[in-house]
């Protein structure tokens, strides 16, 4: 029979390259022109990303920066994927806890993450603070409209054969909740990378953020655009393999497949 949607060749990937390469060559003829002395050429930032690696500055820079993002995820992975189900199961704690997540997905949370060293003094702390703070909204809110989104028919099928609410929850919410709670953790983890680099600009120099301000406060730009191009790769990297893993568990053409 035909191939299944999921096993077919991806024909995009031509255009993705184009498209990259497109980019990387504009930003070269941009950093040969005169523009700014702070905007290297491509080629000068690769050739400073293998100098940086081959000096072990990643390396260092990345096992201070890791632990506070993995810890921070981690938290908001339990506790914000069990708030979401909670406020997607009883009005009491939606009418608590949805306002306040609004709130926090809509603040400026670049302004008030200084603010925990009021709080957490400049240590790991205030990163783990901070990560969670960026992803937390976001994957609560997904839990929450995952489970709230479930369809009504399904569960009145459910009461019709005597279910339990026990039974509706497992059965019937969480499976078809999965999808959308698995699309929250992949796009905290994002904002979790965001969340820990900006703590490291903002609060305490460690780690890529030491990497990021020291290079600029010498005006080694090549080197600060190296360690930026850095967290985008590793952050494309692990979100490209979420979202691999998320095809493969939760559409239905790669299920169909199966």
């Amino acid at each position: 029979g035909p191939p299944a949607e999921g096993d077919r060749p991806d024909r995009s990937w031509p255009w993705q390259l184009a498209s990259f390469v497109l980019v990387l060559g504009a930003w070269e003829i941009a950093g040969r022109w005169p523009i700014s002395l702070a905007f290297p050429p491509f080629s000068r930032v690769m050739a400073a990303l293998v100098e940086m690696t081959a000096a072990g500055d990643f390396v260092r820079a990345y096992a201070v920066t890791l632990p506070p993002l993995v810890v921070g995820v981690g938290i908001v992975a339990v506790l914000g994927v069990t708030l979401g189900i909670a406020m997607g199961l009883s009005r009491g704690i939606e009418w608590i806890g949805l306002p306040l997540m609004v709130v926090l997905q809509t603040a400026p949370i670049a302004a008030i993450i200084p603010l925990l060293t009021y709080f957490y003094g400049v240590s790991a702390t205030s990163k783990i603070a901070a990560v969670i703070l960026l992803s937390a909204p976001i994957v609560v809110l997904n839990s929450y409209r995952g489970i709230r989104n479930t369809n009504a028919s399904l569960l009145d099928m459910c009461r019709s054969f005597l279910g339990t609410r026990l039974q509706q929850v497992t059965k019937i919410m969480l499976p078809h909740a999965s999808g959308m709670i698995f699309a929250g953790l992949r796009l905290g983890i994002s904002a979790g990378f965001i969340g820990v680099v900006l703590a490291e600009l903002l609060i305490s120099p460690t780690g890529i953020g030491d990497l990021i301000s020291y290079n600029r406060s010498i005006a080694r730009y090549d080197k600060m655009f190296a360690a930026i191009l850095s967290i985008l790769a590793l952050a494309t990297v692990t979100l490209s393999l979420l979202q691999r893993l998320e095809n493969r568990l939760f559409r239905p053409d790669h299920a169909a497949a199966r």
